[in-house]
């Protein structure tokens, strides 16, 4: 595996970012697109297989990205300010695994320079949820968590 001469993301920390470095720290998982619900008694968020209705969940992309917050006001527009407030971005995200100190894996695009091993060493949700463009709201709960 090859890995970047430029590690930037070694470099700077989150908040010295260019905004072409912040994009590309998006490993394109789709992991933060999934719907989830939140334990009632622990407070864990849990993930339900049902991803945001613009999540194309074979390449694991929004279809209306530079758009999302419009169409959905629900998601999140993330930033260095609030990667360590949001509680629902998945362990394996590499905007939390800076945050809180830790590199980035083998198998994330900047280290690998692979934009597939997302998918190959199965991080991703490719292949494994169901989209919300054809779930009712109300039949959610009926989705297996992963």
């Amino acid at each position: 595996m090859k890995q970047r001469e430029n590690q930037f993301w070694v470099a700077k920390n989150l908040k010295e970012l260019t905004a072409a470095e912040w994009e590309s720290l998006c490993d394109k998982c789709g992991r933060c697109c999934l719907h989830s619900v939140t334990n009632g008694k622990t407070g864990k968020i849990q993930f339900i297989a049902i991803s945001c209705r613009f999540l194309d969940i074979t390449t694991c992309r929004c279809t209306v990205y530079a758009d999302r917050n419009q169409k959905d006001p629900n998601c999140i527009k993330l930033s260095p300010a609030k990667v360590g407030q949001i509680k629902r971005l998945p362990y394996t995200c590499a905007y939390r695994t800076l945050a809180e100190g830790r590199q980035l894996e083998w198998w994330h695009p900047l280290v690998s320079g692979d934009s597939n091993t997302v998918h190959e060493a199965g991080i991703s949700v490719q292949d494994k949820v169901v989209s919300g463009l054809h779930v009712h709201p109300d039949d959610l709960s009926s989705f297996e968590l992963i």
